[in-house]
C-alpha cells in the first residue's frame, strides 16, 4: 500500500489586492447574480469569464422545477463563451453567490459538473483558467481548475 498526498496552492486575498481587470470580472459576476432565476433554493449564483480578446460573457444559475434540468452559472457563461467565440480561450473565470442575505461572505466553489466542464475547456485550449472564486471577506485565487479536481477524467481515459 503507498499513499500519496495531494498539495493545493490558491491564494486569498481581499478585494483591494485584486488588479483592476480581476475587480471588474468580480463586479460582473456579482451583477450576473441579478440574473439568476433561482426560485427554489434563492441561492443566486454569477459568473463572468473573460475571453483572450477581452470580451466577457456572463451567466447565471438557471432552476427548474425539475431539478436535474437546471444549470450552474459556470456552466452558462462557459457554453456561451464557447459557442459564440470557439477561436477565443477563456483567460479567467469568477464565481459570486448571494442568498436572501446577501453575497456570501465566504467564496463558494463550483460543483463537480461545472468543474469538468471546465477542466474540457482548459483542454480544449491548451492553458489553465485563473479562477477567481469571490467571498466578501475574501477572494480565492485558484491558477487552473486540477487544484479543483485533482482526479479529472479527460480524453485520454477514452
Amino acid at each position: 500500500m503507498m499513499e500519496g498526498r495531494i498539495v493545493i496552492k490558491y491564494l486569498r486575498v481581499t478585494y483591494e489586492e485584486l488588479s483592476a481587470i480581476e475587480q471588474h470580472l468580480i463586479e460582473c459576476a456579482r451583477r450576473a447574480t441579478d440574473k439568476s432565476y433561482s426560485p427554489y433554493s434563492h441561492f443566486s449564483v454569477g459568473a463572468a469569464v473573460l475571453l483572450a480578446n477581452d470580451e466577457i460573457i456572463t451567466g447565471s444559475n438557471q432552476e427548474n422545477a425539475a431539478y436535474p434540468s437546471g444549470i450552474c452559472a459556470e456552466r452558462t457563461a462557459l457554453f456561451y463563451a464557447n459557442s459564440q467565440y470557439p477561436d477565443q480561450p477563456v483567460k479567467m473565470l469568477a464565481i459570486a453567490a448571494k442568498s436572501q442575505e446577501g453575497f456570501t461572505q465566504t467564496p463558494i466553489t463550483p460543483c463537480g459538473a461545472c468543474r469538468q466542464v471546465i477542466m474540457e475547456t482548459e483542454k480544449r485550449f491548451g492553458h489553465p483558467i485563473k479562477i477567481l472564486l469571490f467571498g466578501e471577506k475574501e477572494t480565492i485565487i485558484i491558477e487552473g481548475v486540477k487544484a479543483l479536481l485533482p482526479f479529472s477524467f479527460d480524453n485520454n481515459y477514452l
